[in-house]
């Protein structure tokens, strides 16, 4: 396909942007990038495209998201509010997790990944729970991403909340699953577990994890996708039963590395800092999550100044990390009182150029930039700035003038998913349908559960 006519913003190295600029692409890879007539002139009986002066660029890739948790959408929580983050947990996501079936984690995915198509977002990174559906359930996550045609790196959250039966079977959950994923790309198989789905491996959080859990996920896995310090309770947890913080606990079992996901970082310290940038582990930040839990803004500035690979996830807020991007930029200047933290330029280096170098430590092509020999993943937005648009105020137009709901048509691995905002992978409406009567099921046990703990 030769998609020509098009603003295109490749976000590769030089950051130029092409007006009047085309792409074309082969199967799943991107083979040329430049003028829309050097590119017809190059590819004459390509099948063209005309995108009519919108915007191309790579699809969004999110860091760190819950497919799990759609269904917690509009669901009434019975008793007093929570006054906490550790309340929250126990009001809302453990009594959620415990009450999905098989079935409600790939209706919560399906849910997720209209969203992200929608949105133009092509890569994510999730971190599942189910705690009473673990066995197969990243099977059900992965067959929803498959039927998508998106891109996503999956795990499951060992916890030891639940006991040690759900414990072991969280673990050999993730086992069992990164193997299948080794096995189809050993065997160089063309569906989506061998190309466009990946794996790592879960842990909830060190608070909620023993040392021998530790110890037994570490010989199991060499990287991780674990939630850190994102509340007190997290480092307090940590220092009672280590003596250490958290990031320091969790470095002692060679969890930290420079393929593992350290979710949050919102209360750690200077020294946590320089081990995190030392062991080159990437951080995710989730502003939106962060401010509607009201658990404090990461030290992200500090973080990005000391070389600490800070990217940008959502946390299972709605996919569109444009909105993300906005939300990372205001933050951290009300929080600071200070409108010159962070910058959109700082933000587009998170959510762009950070977000794309952890999605390249799971997937064997570029992915998040437009240049040969990348990942045909692309997205047209009906965007027509009434400013000039040049690379060097990219950034500006990114955070205060483009938005998902401008996502005209998404492709991902060189399948188109939406045209014209239509999908053409994934039936919206009956999906729509079967969701509501699954979540309804879902919360009738969640209720319960509600009742069963007084």
């Amino acid at each position: 396909m030769l998609i020509y006519n098009a603003t295109v913003i490749p976000f590769n190295e030089d950051g130029a942007i092409i007006e009047d600029g085309a792409v074309y692409y082969e199967g799943d890879e991107i083979v040329a990038v430049g003028y829309s007539q050097d590119l017809h002139t190059l590819y004459p009986n390509a099948p063209t495209w005309d995108a009519q002066g919108m915007v191309l660029m790579p699809g969004q890739i999110c860091a760190h998201t819950h497919f799990y948790g759609a269904f917690a959408r509009g669901m009434y929580i019975p008793g007093t509010p929570a006054k906490d983050f550790p309340e929250i947990l126990q009001k809302l996501w453990w009594p959620l997790d415990r009450s999905l079936d098989l079935d409600g984690v790939q209706r919560s995915a399906e849910v997720c990944l209209v969203d992200a198509i929608r949105n133009g977002t092509t890569t994510l990174i999730d971190h599942h729970a189910s705690q009473t559906a673990i066995d197969g359930s990243l099977d059900a996550v992965s067959e929803a991403v498959d039927q998508s045609g998106l891109r996503a790196v999956l795990c499951y959250e060992v916890t030891d909340r639940d006991g040690p039966t759900a414990t072991h079977q969280g673990i050999r959950e993730n086992v069992r699953f990164i193997q299948k994923i080794e096995q189809a790309r050993a065997a160089g198989e063309a569906g989506a577990l061998g190309n466009r789905i990946a794996a790592t491996f879960g842990l909830h959080a060190s608070l909620t994890l023993s040392d021998a859990t530790l110890e037994a996920c570490a010989t199991q896995a060499d990287r991780f996708h674990v939630h850190v310090a994102e509340h007190p309770a997290d480092p307090d947890d940590s220092l009672r039963k280590s003596g250490k913080r958290t990031v320091e606990r969790l470095h002692a079992f060679g969890i930290t590395g420079e393929e593992s996901i350290f979710a949050h970082c919102i209360h750690i310290d200077a020294w946590e800092m320089a081990l995190l940038s030392e062991t080159g582990t990437f951080v995710s930040h989730q502003p939106r999550s962060n401010m509607n839990n009201a658990v404090g803004a990461a030290a992200v500035p500090a973080m990005l100044r000391g070389g600490v690979k800070t990217c940008l996830g959502n946390d299972g807020f709605s996919n569109d990390m444009f909105t993300e991007m906005k939300v990372a930029d205001l933050l951290h200047k009300v929080s600071s009182g200070d409108p010159r933290t962070l910058g959109a330029d700082k933000v587009v280096q998170m959510a762009v150029h950070n977000n794309r170098t952890l999605a390249g430590v799971f997937f064997e092509k570029p992915v998040g930039v437009l240049a040969p020999g990348a990942y045909a993943d692309l997205i047209l937005l009906d965007y027509y700035p009434t400013t000039p648009l040049k690379a060097e105020n990219l950034p500006w137009h990114i955070l205060f003038g483009v938005s998902g709901g401008q996502v005209h048509s998404t492709i991902c691995h060189g399948q188109i998913l939406m045209r014209d905002r239509e999908l053409l992978t994934m039936d919206e409406a009956a999906i729509t349908a079967k969701s509501r009567v699954t979540a309804a099921a879902t919360w009738e046990r969640f209720w319960k559960l509600h009742e069963s703990m007084g």
